[in-house]
Parts: structure tokens; sequence; C-alpha cells
């Protein structure tokens, strides 16, 4: 499973990194806060690079994409990754964003409607209630100690900077510490088809992505028996639910060719 394409376009100041794989309508995959291309959606590509063009992109201060001195927030990425499909001529795209990349998503889905042929949002959240009791008390005292391994290994094979791993930390965890509600008006705004995804044992409560798809007319909702993100990848142990993730594709191949 090799890119078709990879490398570095320079956006809104800094460098950043993506990767192309497979050809046919363009579906562009956003990862989740501390993750990367790989890391998020190797199962995914692996599956699907034979059906779409799949475009992952490493967004600020993750992966192999160059660090900024600037808050991280939803909306900056989505102005990010609009840009970076600029420089790469695709003029639209369907869209799956996983975790903190399904809040990107929905601000691409909102600031920039036109690029958008269909979303998938995986295991996101609009609202701070949304989250798992405690999530944003937990958050107010994370260190990079409490950052699963995985995540720290991953990142240093492919930024070998340990000061760049505490700026990527700290740059996450600020986001979600003054992460503010967002208007219902941002969900209810979005006219493409849109597939909600989510685990029953997830880190958002399942009434939740209930009420985001309840916001989004004509929305599609999918929740699996799953923590975060194991219907899509591989858990924090490693383990690769292969059964489990194969239905995901198998429906999200459905839901991108109807």
């Amino acid at each position: 499973m090799n890119p078709v394409e990879k490398g570095h376009k320079q956006v809104n100041g800094i460098k950043m990194y993506y990767e192309i794989y497979g050809s046919g309508k363009p579906l562009v995959l956003i990862h989740g806060g501390g993750g990367s291309i790989l890391f998020d959606y190797k199962e995914i590509i692996t599956r699907l690079a034979n059906k779409f063009q799949l475009i992952g992109i490493d967004l600020q201060n993750h992966g192999m994409s160059e660090h900024r001195d600037i808050p991280e927030t939803f909306e900056q990425d989505a102005h990010d990754v609009a840009a970076l499909l600029k420089e790469l001529n695709i003029e639209k795209a369907s869209f799956w964003g996983f975790s903190n990349g399904g809040n990107t998503v929905m601000q691409i889905a909102h600031l920039y409607p036109e690029l958008v042929d269909k979303l998938i949002v995986a295991s996101a959240f609009y609202k701070k209630s949304g989250m798992m009791d405690g999530f944003f008390e937990g958050m107010m005292d994370a260190t990079l100690e409490s950052m699963p391994e995985p995540l720290k290994i991953n990142f240093l094979n492919l930024n070998p900077d340990f000061s760049a791993l505490e700026n990527m930390f700290a740059k996450d965890s600020k986001r979600m510490q003054t992460f503010e509600d967002w208007s219902e008006d941002i969900l209810k705004g979005i006219k493409s088809p849109t597939l909600f995804i989510s685990g029953d044992k997830d880190v958002m409560k399942p009434e939740h992505i209930v009420e985001m798809w309840r916001l989004v007319k004509g929305s599609q909702l999918m929740i699996l028996p799953a923590t975060h993100g194991s219907y899509m990848m591989a858990d924090f142990g490693g383990n690769v639910d292969e059964k489990l993730i194969n239905f995901t594709v198998n429906e999200i191949d459905k839901f991108l060719k109807n």
C-alpha cells in the first residue's frame, strides 16, 4: 500500500504534509487529536484505495506537518484543509473526519460548503455536555504523561523532536480546555449528505450523536458496538477488529456511492 503521491504544500504559513492513495472520486481523510494520516486511517486506506482517491492530510502541529505558535482551532484546520485542496487542484470532495477531525470536517461544511460532496462525521461532538461525564474536567489536568503511549510513539516516529510533541500536546489540550459550545445553526446549515458514526462505548454519549443527526436534515446515523474509533482503526492495545471495520467500510462505501 504505497501512496501515488505524497509531499508538502505551503499553506497559510506552514508546510502541510499529505498523502494520496488510489484513484476515483476524492475522499479526504482528517485524523483526530494527537493522530496522523496512517495512525487513524491505515485500515481504511487498505480497504478503500481501490475504490476512491484517498487524500490523507496531517493537520497543523501533527504528523509531518509544520508547527504554529498560534492556538489550534477547528476553524483554522478547516481553512488549512481548504487551502491545501486548492493547491492540489481538488475543487470538490467528500470528507471523513474522525474525533477532532470530525469537528474539523463539520467546520469545512460550514465555512466551505461548495467544497463538500458528502460528509462522514465519526466520533465528534459540538457541545461540551455531549462528552462523557468528567471528560472536560479531566482535560483541565491533562499532562503529556497522560497521553496514550501509542500516540506518542507514532508522533516521534514521524517527527523525532520531543519539543514538537510537547507543542502538539499543549495545543491539542488547550483547544479542548477552551472549547465553547457551537450554535446549532452550524449543524442545521450543513446541506451535503452526512453520515454520523459513533461507538456505543465512545467518549461522546450516544444521545449526543443522535442529537447531531437530528440537526442535520436528511443525515444518516450509525452507532456501532465499539469504543472510540475501534470501528475504523486499531485500539490502543493494537487490536484490530477486522469484521467490525469491514462492516463500517462497507456501509461507508454504500453511503458514498448512493
